[in-house]
């Protein structure tokens, strides 16, 4: 008869109460179904396409925080944002737009600038925007001396304020007309060669200003006419400065005049053809003329 001492029966016995309960663990675990993991919230959004987008050449016309509207030669605005990534170049220098005051600041009212762009959806943004040094010149001495109301100089001061009541402060040296097609504003090869060779007589002028004004013909409505008139002395002015060299702040504020002052009768088509014309006027202040 074999003899378990109890040193050896607590093992065994442990071994055989843990045998059942193990068992039991394992089969209940298989009868318990897993249950379904549910994850709510919202994916990260995609980051916008960004592709190339139009090179667009003009004058900034307005600037708002990261927004610039820039107006082209057709007269028409382009609204582009500028950001972090946003390059700004001026005759070879490089900056970015946060990495000085200066660079922020670069983009003033005036400045003729080349956008070069990305598209996102409708909207643009600048990828690099460039401008020559001497055109940055310019529109900082017109910031500055709008400031600083150039009580020295009076010329530049009138020329500032555009004010179209003073016009009998100046003497009109020389006026060129260039002229439209019915309804459009678009300027003709022969009109663009003009405003060059006026410009180039101006510039041969000691203290030479422009007053560019637009005019139309009898034909549509009063509103549709002064818009029109506008968009010509606009167009006029964009050609002025981009192409042929004018000085911003050597002009006076362009205006538009409808159908008012007609050079002939609009009563018969090579009349309207004469009245639908923007006039070119060179100016140099009375008190400044000869000096």
């Amino acid at each position: 008869m074999s003899v378990i001492s109890n040193r050896q029966a607590i093992p065994v016995l442990l071994a055989m109460l843990a045998a059942p309960v193990s068992a039991s663990l394992s089969a209940q675990e298989q009868e318990v179904p897993k249950a379904d993991i549910n994850v709510y919230g919202s994916p990260e959004p995609e980051a916008p396409v960004l592709t190339e987008g139009p090179e667009i050449k003009g004058i900034i016309t307005a600037r708002s925080g990261d927004r610039l509207k820039v107006a082209t030669a057709d007269g028409a605005s382009t609204v582009i944002a500028i950001n972090d990534a946003t390059r700004i170049k001026a005759n070879g220098g490089l900056f970015g737009v946060n990495s000085s005051k200066l660079a922020a600041d670069a983009l003033l009212n005036g400045l003729p600038v080349t956008v070069r762009t990305l598209q996102s959806g409708d909207a643009l943004v600048a990828s690099q925007i460039s401008f020559r040094s001497n055109d940055l010149k310019t529109a900082t001495m017109i910031r500055n001396g709008t400031a600083q109301q150039f009580d020295e100089q009076t010329a530049a001061t009138e020329a500032l304020r555009g004010r179209m009541g003073d016009i009998d402060k100046y003497n009109i040296k020389s006026t060129t007309n260039v002229y439209f097609d019915t309804g459009k504003a678009m300027l003709s090869a022969q009109a663009k060669s003009e405003l060059c060779a006026t410009a180039a007589t101006a510039e041969g002028m000691d203290n030479a200003l422009m007053l560019v004004v637009g005019y139309t013909d009898s034909v549509g409505s009063d509103e549709y006419n002064q818009a029109l008139s506008e968009k010509r002395a606009g167009r006029v002015i964009n050609h002025l400065q981009q192409a042929c060299g004018w000085k911003p702040y050597r002009m006076l504020t362009p205006t538009g005049m409808a159908e008012a002052d007609p050079l002939a009768s609009n009563d018969t088509p090579e009349g309207k053809a004469q009245n639908r014309r923007v006039s070119v006027n060179i100016l140099v202040s009375k008190g400044l003329d000869g000096m």
